[in-house]
């Protein structure tokens, strides 16, 4: 009984401090930023070079099919969206109805591994 008890508590104990790992962890350091990109898929622009007009229903199928979506910027970097959300949602969501277009972005830049990441703020064309 006396187990019981104690491991009830305990349980107790870790429900109230326990938080969403999104509130555990720190954002790494970011930097604010608004540049005029490209929306791309990420696959058959890296593999095939594949972009532009003709290529849109194609970067939106593979969108549906969970082919993440990029931003390549004027300068040839790439960028590749991320949230908060922690697998609740994709980071290049608000991308798909601009697949292929010229966009500009503000968000924050990410840069790890030499790998560019942005969390989005805002997207016009």
């Amino acid at each position: 009984m006396f187990k019981f008890a104690l491991s009830t508590l305990a349980l107790g104990f870790l429900a109230l401090s326990a938080q969403p790992v999104s509130a555990q962890m720190q954002v790494a350091e970011s930097t604010p930023i608004t540049l005029t990109a490209s929306v791309v898929d990420l696959s058959c622009n890296s593999v095939y070079g594949a972009a532009g007009p003709d290529h849109r229903m194609c970067s939106q199928a593979c969108f549906d099919q969970g082919i993440p979506l990029a931003l390549l910027s004027e300068d040839g970097t790439l960028y590749l969206p991320v949230t908060m959300a922690m697998g609740q949602e994709r980071g290049d969501k608000d991308l798909r109805g601009h697949a292929e277009h010229t966009v500009t972005v503000t968000g924050k830049v990410i840069t790890r591994g030499g790998v560019n990441t942005i969390l989005i703020e805002s997207i016009s064309m």
